[in-house]
């Protein structure tokens, strides 16, 4: 690491934290950490600890040299599932870190229309979408439906963030038992987006609204004007102001 201190430096410095914590697990021994740095050997949280400290790198950091990565945390608790109904992340009242978009690219931001996000926010590099748990993040690509647009609505609201999986751009002509598992699409269209059923046609794409939406269904050239960008897998929602 950067800092270029020896086996025996980080032997001194971890005693001190040690000492200061009155706990001998902080310590850092020139033989153990030899070890560590062969292989033989994992360190526990509280080692971790000290060469977090001593080499003035985050604690993920340290974690991740030992192949763990905290940022697959989230992912992980969601598709690890459980039988029973819990709360996912921290309870009421617990700190959260809010995500901050900057000023000048807010102001840009059309909400009002269906997008897709890495465009909305392609200035910005994207944003944490981790809420979906996706395992395939590779395949995954990440849309917003616009506050104007009921198409799906109350199926799906208004301000809703979707997950696509773009690797399926077939359109299924049937076998769904209902309307929850009737699969929805994301479409892009010649200037806009869609998120809807749809119904291909010869030459043509039905763009098919939820029938409480009292929306119109749309058609539109199929390929010309309509590509699949893939089927929506999940969905992040309000349901309530």
């Amino acid at each position: 690491m950067r800092v270029q201190l020896s086996t025996r430096e980080v032997e001194r410095l971890s005693r001190k934290i040690a000492h200061e914590k009155k706990n001998q697990e902080y310590y850092i021994s020139h033989a153990w950490l030899s070890d560590a740095e062969n292989g033989t050997f994992t360190p526990g949280i509280f080692k971790l600890y000290s060469l977090s400290v001593i080499y003035k790198r985050g604690y993920d950091e340290i974690l991740g040299y030992f192949g763990i990565q905290v940022g697959d945390i989230g992912q992980e608790q969601m598709w690890l599932t459980l039988p029973r109904t819990h709360l996912i992340g921290g309870q009421p009242g617990s700190p959260t870190l809010p995500m901050e978009i900057p000023a000048n690219i807010r102001e840009k931001i059309d909400l009002a229309k269906t997008n897709l996000v890495s465009r909305m926010f392609s200035e910005w590099g994207g944003m944490p979408v981790s809420v979906f748990g996706a395992r395939d993040q590779d395949r995954s690509v990440y849309g917003y439906v616009g506050t104007e647009d009921f198409t799906l609505f109350p199926l799906i609201r208004p301000g809703s963030f979707v997950q696509i999986d773009a690797n399926q751009t077939k359109v299924d002509r049937g076998g769904w038992h209902n309307e929850f598992d009737r699969p929805i699409y994301f479409v892009e269209l010649r200037d806009s987006y869609a998120c809807s059923w749809c119904e291909p046609r010869e030459g043509r794409l039905l763009l098919i609204p939820y029938p409480q939406s009292r929306n119109q269904v749309r058609e539109v050239r199929f390929p010309e004007d309509a590509g699949i960008v893939g089927r929506v897998t999940a969905v992040s929602m309000r349901i309530a102001g």
